[in-house]
């Protein structure tokens, strides 16, 4: 029997790979770059699955050019770069790794809130340039308070959820606004619902959590950036179109708020020369939310179950189209 053809995008945990090759011939690309659109609409002309990530490109454009795609297995939550009216239109599934990455993205949410907050990279800095001598001015360094602040989360989640409970440890309020409001959160945790004209309004800290829609495409701009307090913190690890970048860079340089913490950006990668990295009171990471040794591992083991069941033709663990069932029977 000829076993499936798949494609893995980048190198994985070997007992993912191993998990996929007990089932398919699979081509890894060997790079530590992604391989060009080009590359990528080449490589998956010819196989039934594949593994990608959120900086593949997946369109109309390369889903025409692959006729034998039957899965799709993207190694996150998000789904931005796929088209997924496409894909379920061609009767592809398409997997993705929605809470196993939950905790670890909620711990480095908190890291870039205490960053911010404390000036902790900013800090850093200045000792390793010698400036000790007068780190115990009593003026020097001051930062905001974490505990017995305001932490809104927008978006309420699964990330948004271990996010508000870390808030907890911290003796924090919690309050949220959500697209479905949570009452039994509310009811378990003591997180308090609010409008979203006041998650932007009595933040302190305020931790993004929504998934890049048309509709939150650039949602937060000037108009709701300048609604903020002075002493406010923005932390977003859901997607960087989520926020307007050069409408943050100006709250930033005005002091509408405080600081941002910032995992994602709108391009990724961002450019070196990008304004918004020469601000002091920015922390920036390279879209890393996810990256602990225990949760990749579990996404990869995920992804690879995920498009192991599409080639087999049954139903996924997690699917994020799963109206693409109908259409194939199952």
């Amino acid at each position: 029997m000829v076993k499936p053809r798949v494609y893995v995008t980048r190198q994985i945990f070997p007992d993912a790979l191993d998990l996929i090759e007990k089932h398919a011939e699979l081509e890894l690309w060997p790079e530590d770059e992604p391989p060009s659109a080009e590359e990528l609409k080449a490589a998956l002309s010819e196989v039934d699955g594949a593994i990608i990530n959120v900086m593949d490109r997946i369109d109309e454009s390369l889903l025409a050019a692959a006729p034998k795609l039957r899965v799709l297995s993207q190694v996150a939550v998000g789904l931005d770069n796929v088209d997924l009216v496409e894909a379920t239109k061609r009767e592809i599934m398409v997997g993705y790794t929605p809470g196993v990455l939950a905790k670890s993205t909620a711990d480095l949410a908190f890291a870039l809130l205490l960053a911010v907050a404390r000036r902790v990279v900013e800090s850093d800095k200045w000792v390793r340039e010698g400036n000790w001598k007068i780190s115990h001015h009593p003026m020097f360094w001051l930062g905001s308070e974490v505990n017995g602040s305001t932490l809104g989360i927008l978006g309420m989640g699964g990330i948004g959820l271990e996010t508000a409970k870390r808030g907890l440890g911290f003796d924090m309020k919690v309050i949220y606004h959500s697209r479905t409001r949570k009452p039994e959160l509310e009811k378990k945790y003591g997180f308090k619902y609010v409008s979203l004209k006041r998650i932007f309004t009595h933040s302190d800290f305020l931790s993004v959590h929504v998934p890049l829609t048309p509709e939150t495409n650039k949602f937060i701009g000037e108009k709701l950036l300048k609604t903020m307090k002075q002493s406010a913190i923005l932390v977003n690890l859901a997607r960087g179109g989520v926020v307007d970048t050069d409408a943050l860079h100006k709250a930033l340089t005005k002091g509408w708020i405080s600081g941002a913490g910032l995992d994602v950006f709108d391009p990724e990668p961002v450019p070196s020369d990008h304004p918004i990295l020469g601000l002091d009171n920015v922390v920036v990471l390279p879209h890393i939310g996810s990256a602990s040794n225990q949760s990749r591992r579990e996404m990869h083991l995920l992804a690879a179950r995920n498009l192991i069941s599409g080639l087999n033709g049954e139903r996924l663990e997690e699917c994020a189209n799963p109206e693409v069932y109908k259409s194939l029977g199952i």
